[in-house]
This record gives C-alpha cells, sequence and structure tokens, in this order.
C-alpha cells in the first residue's frame, strides 16, 4: 500500500513539473513573438469563411479616418458614394492573415475587385509593425491604421471583411475568409443579394430612398414637410 502511494506521488509530482514547463515554453513563445512585432493571434480557420455575424442596417456604417503607412492623416468616404467599398480588416500580428497580405498585389484579386474599391484597415501604429506594413502593402493599395474603424465597425476577428454599398449607407455584406478567393465568393453573394432586395423593394421607394440620401436629403428633413401656403387645407 505504502508503495502504491508512494509511486502515485511521484507520478503527481512528474504531471505537476510538466505542467509548468509547458505553461514556461508557452510564455517564452509569446515573448518571442510580441519581441516579433507579433501581437495578435487570429482564432479564424485559413481554410474556410466564417458566417458573418447579424448587424443593425443602420449599425456602425461610417467613413473610416486613420494614418496613413507614412503617418500622414487619410480619410476615405464609405458613405455618401455612388460605389461600394470592401474593408478589409487585417493584421501584422494575425496568422490567418499572411496569405491576404501576399496576394494583394495580385492581378485577379483587383480584376475581381474592380467595381468594387478596395480600402486594408490595420489597427493603429502603434498596434502594428510598421517595418513589416512596409513591406505587406503594394504600391497603388489605399491603407488606412484605425484601430477607432475597427471598434466603430465592431470587428470580432482578422481577417475580417466589410462590404458597405455607399449608395444606401448600408453594410450588404460581411465576414471572415482566408483567402482572397473566399473574398470574391463572399463580394458576389452579397452583390446578388443586394440587387434582389432592390429588386423586390422597387415599388415601396427603395430606389427613391436612396437618391434622396445621395442628394443628403434624409428623414426629417425641412424640403421633406413644406409649410402649407396661406388659403390651403382651409375647409
Amino acid at each position: 500500500m505504502t508503495a502504491v502511494l508512494v509511486i502515485e506521488g511521484l507520478a503527481i509530482i512528474l504531471l505537476g513539473v510538466l505542467v509548468v514547463g509547458l505553461l514556461r515554453s508557452n510564455a517564452d513563445i509569446l515573448r518571442a513573438l510580441h519581441d516579433l512585432g507579433v501581437r495578435e493571434v487570429s482564432t479564424v480557420p485559413t481554410g474556410g469563411a466564417v458566417a458573418p455575424r447579424a448587424r443593425a442596417s443602420n449599425g456602425g456604417v461610417t467613413d473610416v479616418s486613420g494614418l496613413s503607412l507614412a503617418g500622414s492623416a487619410i480619410h476615405v468616404g464609405v458613405t455618401g458614394t455612388r460605389h461600394s467599398t470592401m474593408l478589409a480588416f487585417l493584421s501584422t500580428g494575425c496568422s490567418a492573415c499572411v496569405g491576404l497580405w501576399e496576394g494583394l498585389g495580385a492581378r485577379d484579386l483587383l480584376s475581381e475587385l474592380s467595381e468594387v474599391r478596395l480600402v486594408v484597415v490595420t489597427k493603429s501604429r502603434d498596434a502594428e509593425s510598421q517595418s513589416r506594413l512596409s513591406q505587406l502593402v503594394p504600391d497603388g493599395i489605399t491603407l488606412v491604421q484605425s484601430t477607432e474603424a475597427w471598434e466603430s465597425y465592431g470587428v470580432p476577428v482578422s481577417p475580417y471583411f466589410v462590404l458597405v454599398d455607399g449608395s444606401v449607407d448600408a453594410v450588404v455584406g460581411e465576414g471572415s475568409a482566408g483567402s482572397w478567393a473566399q473574398v470574391a465568393s463572399l463580394l458576389g453573394q452579397a452583390v446578388a443579394d443586394t440587387e434582389a432586395d432592390r429588386s423586390g423593394q422597387a415599388d415601396d421607394g427603395f430606389v427613391a430612398d436612396a437618391a434622396l440620401r445621395r442628394a443628403g436629403i434624409g428623414p426629417g428633413h425641412s424640403s421633406l414637410y413644406p409649410e402649407t401656403a396661406p388659403g390651403r387645407g382651409e375647409a
């Protein structure tokens, strides 16, 4: 009996030593990644897209402001435009973003997004490796560094993509993807769904509402409630 207790005690001690060793090893790895500029590890699988989350029709649709790679102020108009904007939320510390960064300069990517403006949004300068960004961002790609944009659009993970239709100031598609092929699929489905919705709502004034919004006339605008002319409206 004594021998059994001794063996169990030794086993417990060995397990404890093993756990401590694993924790220490994990801490060393995280410290090394931090020293390399890696501040975030994505939990999004690289093999498939994550289903988009629910979003209120008028929630979190704003223009994007921040700093460029050179450190100058930059503002990208997303709302009130006649085109759509694909916001690609990427990070230098995101392992699942590597292939997406590498594919930014591909011609087939740009052709897929020919009718949509692509804007890459990273977190602010203090949360990203600037030297790494200078290597990753090719010429011709609009980059905005803004943690505020991540918060405004409620980005849950990276990489994450949000398609905004500027003509109606609404998010028409969003989700996570591990490749540009998946992004193109997400884009195509969102555009198809939007066109179907517009077709079904045309009789309800959807097109007219969009035209008024582009003209700067929204709900409550004074021009929608003209004063009654004198002598009219009286019995």
